[in-house]
């Protein structure tokens, strides 16, 4: 079963991405993106080196809720920002120490640090123990550590489990 369906968490997620990106629930749609979420990593399962062990599947759904929760209100929060006066707007960098160690967890945190307006997943440093972040209001960079560490990072942590 595990070499007919690689990654069955991956597989839902294309299924779902694909059902929101063209906006329809029609039969020949479920149909076509059951397919492509069967294919993609059923064809790439080979260049995926490391398995995922999801260790508490309700935090991992929680901190979904909870980024889609934050961009909603980042961008709301950037518009005005924009809209505002450019003085209240101090950007800069910030270097993260990593507590996530596998290529999955960062990539993922990395990417939701970048999902959420005003902040940028900018680099990795080579030794993989830092994110380097641009933000756009920098001027506290242990508040916004803090933050991302207890929003993002933590439940990571808890899980997920990379083997």
């Amino acid at each position: 079963m595990k070499t007919l369906f690689p990654h069955p968490i991956l597989s839902l997620m294309l299924l779902g991405l694909w059902l929101l990106l063209v906006n329809s629930i029609s039969p020949g749609q479920i149909l076509l993106g059951t397919l492509l979420a069967w294919l993609i990593p059923l064809y790439t399962a080979r260049f995926w080196t490391a398995q995922i062990h999801i260790r508490r599947p309700l935090l991992l759904l929680k901190l979904t809720g909870t980024v889609l929760v934050d961009i909603l209100i980042a961008n709301i929060a950037v518009a005005r920002l924009i809209v505002g006066p450019r003085a209240r707007i101090q950007p800069g960098f910030i270097r993260m120490p990593l507590r996530v160690k596998g290529n999955v967890s960062v990539s993922l945190l990395a990417n939701i640090i970048t999902l959420t307006p005003g902040t940028l997943s900018a680099s990795l440093s080579p030794d993989r123990s830092e994110l380097i972040i641009h933000a756009l209001q920098g001027e506290d960079s242990a508040a916004i550590i803090t933050e991302i560490r207890e929003r993002y990072e933590q439940p990571l942590l808890d899980a997920l489990e990379q083997t």
